[in-house]
């Protein structure tokens, strides 16, 4: 595996030297502590580091608390410290802070070896956590933009779909049954990490309401599972029939379609005229023509509900935030 220094590493090794030495400049006792609550907290959006400090700081003020009262109202001896533990991790449970579990037991032992708890004890260990927890918030204050790769990932989902469409039009025109069908391999593996990258981008603009993006890949997740479910009943069609040069004509250009800018509207209007003629022309005379027409019936129903899919996104018509994805199909 290729040697490589990360953006959360660099911030990591950076902050984890600058809690200490600011903890050992104010004289704090124990400040290489300091450095541990730095590292635990550095996480790799926004929203989990605050949830990892805000855990770990209800954490330690619970730790001080029980130290308190159990070495102080009982003793300072191991099976204390077991005793201890055995309700003070049930209570930090409790508050939902389970996460700081192991950096408030440092604070434990520290308040243990003191043998002694005092105010300047008890400050000394909440300036060991302030410094620890609030020098990772500063370091998680930026966070590098995903843009381009969302952007990347929205071309690349888009041009596989056109591929599919393509190869659906070709086997309805040609029997062309030539395809490996690679491409819904490739689609599926590019929405998961699509779909993965676009969470890490919310939880890294907490103030945002919502993530077009997020929203457009979770929509072409679903289309993509209509395409699935659709592409046996359409493979398994007995003949030709005419209505499917008119679906693969209509597929064809449903693939030139899928690209930033365009709107669903027209493919719907088109969809529907088209089933129209479907339902005006001759009954079919043979058990195999019935079957194909209705596969193909079958299909372009999925395709309206994989049309009216992308019709309910947010995000078509703004076309204000360019970092953002357009309406397409």
């Amino acid at each position: 595996m290729k040697f490589r220094i990360g953006y959360r590493t660099l911030k990591t090794a950076l902050g984890t030297a600058l809690s200490i030495i600011i903890a050992q400049f104010f004289g704090f006792e124990n400040f290489v502590s300091a450095g541990i609550l730095t590292i635990l907290c550095i996480q790799v959006t926004k929203k989990r580091s605050l949830q990892a400090s805000w855990h770990r700081f209800i954490a330690c003020i619970i730790a001080m608390a029980f130290s308190a009262v159990f070495f102080e109202g009982i003793a300072y001896h191991p099976v204390v410290i077991g005793l201890l533990l055995l309700f003070f991790i049930p209570t930090v449970v409790m508050f939902g802070a389970k996460e700081g579990v192991v950096s408030s037991s440092v604070i434990i032992m520290h308040l243990y070896s003191a043998g002694n708890v005092t105010g300047s004890l008890l400050f000394n260990e909440l300036g060991i956590i302030t410094i620890g927890i609030g020098v990772a918030l500063i370091m998680n204050l930026y966070m590098p933009s995903v843009d381009y790769k969302l952007e990347h990932y929205q071309s690349e989902i888009e041009a596989l779909f056109k591929k599919i469409f393509n190869e659906i039009s070709k086997y309805l025109r040609n029997n062309d049954s030539t395809w490996d069908g690679r491409e819904l391999t490739e689609t599926s593996i590019l929405l998961d990490k699509a779909i993965g990258l676009a969470i890490l981008d919310v939880e890294n603009n907490i103030l945002r309401d919502e993530n077009l993006y997020y929203q457009y890949f979770k929509i072409r997740e679903k289309q993509f599972e209509i395409i699935e479910r659709v592409l046996p009943s359409i493979t398994s069609i007995p003949q030709h029939v005419a209505q499917a040069n008119m679906v693969a004509e209509f597929i064809e250009d449903l693939g030139k379609g899928i690209h930033p800018g365009n709107t669903v509207v027209f493919y719907l209007e088109k969809l529907l005229r088209m089933r129209a003629e479907f339902e005006n022309m001759e009954l079919p005379k043979t058990r195999e023509e019935f079957e194909a027409r209705a596969a193909l019936l079958h299909f372009v129903n999925e395709m309206e509900q994989f049309l009216l899919l992308k019709r309910s996104f947010k995000g078509m018509n703004t076309g204000k935030n360019k970092s953002q994805p357009a309406a397409a199909n």
